[in-house]
């Protein structure tokens, strides 16, 4: 059984340090700041070119990297927040002896940093990040790599995810989906991390006595 997440908008409200961070970037880059609207509308698009829209360039450089990372390493511990409830639900599923992963398109220095300041990286058994796969989520690469490293497959594998570039990547992977929004308050989503563990568990013990 592996239990899937994204990071960013789903464990996470990273919202107002990624908007800084690419609003770094652009600002060396002589470009004006974006609102953060606008940033996590375009983050969460599986259209569109992060590079050409963040910072009109065709390729993000490792200097862009470089830049980013800089502001996220110095700035993270105030700026990112973990939706409540999301380290119970992890605790629940981890005692139900399901394994638990991150695919996010985050880098993975950014990403390690985040869960270990907020305490929930020992949850996690594998984490794929952006520069660890030729392609970033909505292709499925993630999530297929995630199954064969823990010998899983798409009945016993669950992706937990907030934007249209998780539900692409889940649908393409074969693999169920739930969509989330914990700091939403959208009633048509699941935004109780409480009501996720349960459909979680409800799904596996599908499976299991199915198969």
């Amino acid at each position: 059984m592996l239990a899937v997440f994204d990071m960013d908008g789903t464990l996470v409200d990273s919202s107002t340090v990624l908007t800084n961070a690419i609003n770094y970037v652009r600002g060396k880059l002589g470009l004006k700041p974006l609102d953060s609207k606008t940033v996590i509308e375009q983050i969460n698009n599986p259209r569109c070119n992060l590079a050409q829209f963040f910072y009109g360039i065709d390729k993000i450089e490792p200097i862009h990297e470089r830049w980013f990372k800089e502001y996220y390493t110095a700035n993270h511990d105030r700026e990112l927040v973990l939706f409540d409830g999301v380290e119970e639900m992890l605790k629940e599923l981890k005692s139900l002896k399901v394994k638990l992963a991150i695919a996010t398109n985050a880098y993975r220095h950014s990403a390690l940093e985040a869960l270990k300041h907020l305490k929930i990286d020992r949850y996690f058994d594998d984490i794929i990040c952006w520069d660890d796969v030729k392609e970033g989520k909505p292709s499925p690469e993630m999530l297929i790599k995630l199954m064969q490293r823990n010998c899983e497959t798409p009945k016993t594998t669950v992706f937990v995810g907030d934007s249209d570039r998780d539900e692409l990547a889940a649908k393409a992977a074969g693999v169920k989906f739930i969509r989330v929004a914990f700091g939403a308050g959208n009633s048509k989503l699941l935004n109780s991390p409480k009501q996720v563990a349960k459909e979680i568990e409800e799904f596996f013990l599908y499976n299991y006595v199915k198969a």
